[in-house]
């Protein structure tokens, strides 16, 4: 989630806190200081009727046209013992005028007249509907937030994005950056203290990334030329060795062992060599690729190596694979998966690849046992021990699918080992 959405997630969320706690502050000090009101007037209307009703004079009508209404009863010494001296209530009384009920106040009291008798004074005004007071505040309140909450977003939105555009620009340009190729110089003008000190320390670790990319790149091309030149100076020594016929054929055979050791270390620096230059994205430059004419190209030529083995191929197009990406490693993807296919094989087996849409299949047969699908593609790692390889095969077609984000997936089918490799088509 951007930065952005988590901002108004917790606006949303605090701007409805705040907004339901002052609602109900609001509500509960609105009605307290109605009822406050409301209770001073009944106090005096019943301060009168006692009055009048104490020094004998008439009382007024119970229902004097204000629609205030009381009621004056005899009790009882031990009903008014047992009773507040004042009592405040909301209730539903009935206005004669109107003929309907209202809600009210109610003040209920009672006094003691001059003979010692008591009694109980109730006195009723009209009060507002406190049912539509709830619905009326809670409909402003809504609106209120939805207001509230729609302004505060798009003034955080238009602050967020004015504010952070540095950020933005910094990270567009992050975004293009590519290791070892020619980058477009940041520029970033910014008066904000943090994001000027961002853009310096980017600035610096680019700049000393390129300097380590540099220096790895020597490294890897002084060790492939410092490497390779030894180890074909020993093979080359080692064959004139063994065109000598005064060699025993115990010498013979271990100047033969000695040389597929020199064979084996040979592909093995230079296998290693790729899998460094995959992994620091050397292989830069693209163009558009059949992946189909590609294989073809490269098949034939692996036929007529593991011809002796009788190993029958099938290709089956559905459709043309066209991809953007490095010619080399387009090579090395598709030849290491069809190598893949034969080392791995049986006398008289087959291999079947299989051009779909989106997708290459390569089946072929060999060990009945399903393969390790968890290590299989680990640097090194060998289910069965094959004389000439490195084991590191599997391991370049998953650093090439990795950085052209592709997919390759292993499963066992129908008797037959299935490599998937699943791509973008372009």
């Amino acid at each position: 989630m951007k930065l952005i959405y988590h901002i108004i997630l917790r606006i949303s969320l605090a701007l409805t806190l705040i907004l339901t706690g002052w609602a109900v502050f609001f509500y509960v000090t609105l009605i307290d200081e109605i009822n406050d009101e409301v209770d001073d007037s009944l106090e005096d209307y019943s301060e009168t009727i006692i009055i009048r009703a104490l020094a004998g004079e008439e009382l007024p009508s119970q229902n004097n046209g204000s629609n205030n209404q009381y009621y004056l009863t005899e009790v009882s010494q031990e009903y008014a013992k047992t009773r507040n001296e004042i009592q405040y209530k909301d209730s539903m009384v009935y206005i004669v005028e109107k003929k309907e009920t209202e809600p009210a106040r109610m003040l209920t009291t009672i006094f003691q007249d001059n003979d010692g008798r008591f009694h109980e004074l109730t006195v009723s005004t009209p009060s507002i509907e406190k049912k539509d007071l709830k619905e009326a505040i809670l409909t402003w309140i809504i609106w209120l937030y939805i207001i509230l909450l729609f302004c505060i977003i798009i003034i955080s939105v238009w602050v967020f994005y004015r504010n952070m555009r540095p950020l933005y620009t910094l990270l567009h340009w992050l975004d293009k950056y590519q290791t070892g190729a020619n980058n477009e110089e940041l520029k970033n003008e910014t008066q904000i203290t943090e994001f000027r000190k961002l853009n310096e320390a980017t600035i610096r670790y680019t700049e000393r990334n390129e300097q380590m990319f540099e220096q790895q790149k020597q490294f890897i091309g002084n060790a492939s030329h410092e490497m390779q030149t030894p180890l074909a100076i020993c093979r080359n020594r080692l064959e004139m060795l063994m065109d000598d016929d005064s060699l025993s054929e115990k010498q013979l055979e271990e100047l033969l062992k000695t040389h597929q050791t020199l064979e084996y270390i040979t592909k093995l620096n230079k296998s290693l060599l790729l899998l460094s230059k995959i992994d620091n994205g050397q292989f830069t430059e693209t163009k558009a690729l059949s992946l189909n004419q590609l294989l073809k190209q490269y098949l034939e030529d692996y036929k007529e190596v593991y011809s002796y083995r009788k190993i029958t191929t099938e290709i089956e197009e559905r459709s043309e694979c066209r991809v953007v990406m490095n010619e080399s490693l387009a090579i090395a993807l598709l030849t290491n998966l069809v190598k893949n296919a034969f080392v791995h094989n049986i006398d008289g087996g087959r291999i079947q690849i299989i051009f779909a849409r989106q997708s290459i299949i390569f089946r072929n047969t060999g060990n009945q046992q399903p393969l390790d699908s968890a290590r299989i593609f680990e640097r090194f790692y060998q289910a069965n021990r094959r004389e000439g390889s490195t084991g590191l095969g599997l391991a370049i077609a998953y650093s090439i699918c990795q950085l052209q984000h592709f997919s390759l997936q292993y499963y066992f089918e129908q008797g037959e080992h299935c490599f998937e490799l699943c791509f973008t088509p372009k």
